[in-house]
């Protein structure tokens, strides 16, 4: 119908920019591809080589303690580390871990300073809050073309995507913790003098902490949703079963990778809601 408009080469000029930045930017991409990766890998490796019977002690006692010395999360993780060991994944569940933690930690890195920063400029908000929007709206696997350009494939590309996926919440969480701290509090920090750092880290974020701890909590979900798919970029962890049962049709070994992968995800939700809480 619209034939006389001629086509936008917009596919090509986005290959064109991926191969600037890759070539570009090759002596930041490299190193982390090369280094990082090496690093992330031997701490997967380190967690491996620790007897399962230690982890589950300290999984389990840690759950104890911060739940209030209840013991539903801590039976729970026992049963539930005890049948992905009995089912021979523990060392995918290692790799799991380590990729989650680290993409997480990152999120959080990056999202508090750019929550700060939507906190404190309304300039800054309507810049970032459709960058948000494009970054959750975006279907998860697109981001694995860009991580396989910059880091062709392995543990590194899958903390990539999950960085990109997992960070808005943080981000969104900490703007609206902030936002929401009470004028008059604030007001009455300036009549005694804070600066604008003082109010900051003694006032605003502790004021926020709960808010920030339920977007860090969704942002450890998001980037474990993200392991069967980095799974498909050669990242390791339980996301392999899934996807070699998937292209086995091997219903079984893919739920019991599934399972493995919802007892992981609820140890964690449960663990960092218990922090926010208390």
């Amino acid at each position: 119908m619209f034939d006389f408009i001629p086509k936008i080469p917009m596919a090509n000029w986005i290959d064109t920019l991926t191969d600037w930045i890759v070539d570009t930017f090759a002596f930041i991409f490299d190193p982390l591809k090369n280094e990082f990766g090496d690093f992330i890998e031997w701490i997967a490796d380190l967690l491996a080589s620790i007897p399962p019977f230690i982890i589950m002690l300290l999984v389990v006692v840690g759950a104890f303690f911060i739940t209030g010395k209840k013991f539903g999360l801590a039976a729970f993780s026992l049963v539930g580390l005890l049948f992905i060991e009995n089912q021979g994944l523990w060392t995918e569940l290692m790799s799991t871990f380590t990729l989650v933690l680290t993409a997480s930690i990152l999120s959080v890195i990056v999202g508090v300073p750019v929550g700060i920063l939507m906190s404190k400029s309304k300039v800054a908000e309507a810049i970032i809050l459709p960058i948000l929007d494009f970054m959750q709206t975006m279907p998860a696997f697109v981001y694995l073309i860009p991580a396989v350009a910059f880091f062709s494939i392995g543990m590194v590309p899958g903390i990539f995507a999950s960085l990109i996926f997992a960070t808005p919440p943080t981000v969104r969480f900490t703007n609206l913790g902030i936002r929401q701290v009470s004028t008059e509090l604030k007001e009455a920090a300036e009549a005694f003098g804070s600066t604008g750092a003082q109010k900051l880290f003694k006032l605003e974020l502790p004021m926020a902490k709960g808010t920030i701890m339920a977007g860090i909590n969704q942002t450890v979900m998001l980037a474990l949703s993200m392991v069967v798919i980095a799974s498909m970029i050669g990242a390791p962890g339980l996301g392999n079963p899934v996807v070699s049962a998937l292209q086995r049709a091997q219903a079984g070994a893919g739920f019991v990778a599934g399972i493995s992968i919802v007892i992981l995800a609820i140890i964690m939700d449960r663990y960092t809601q218990s922090i926010y809480k208390k």
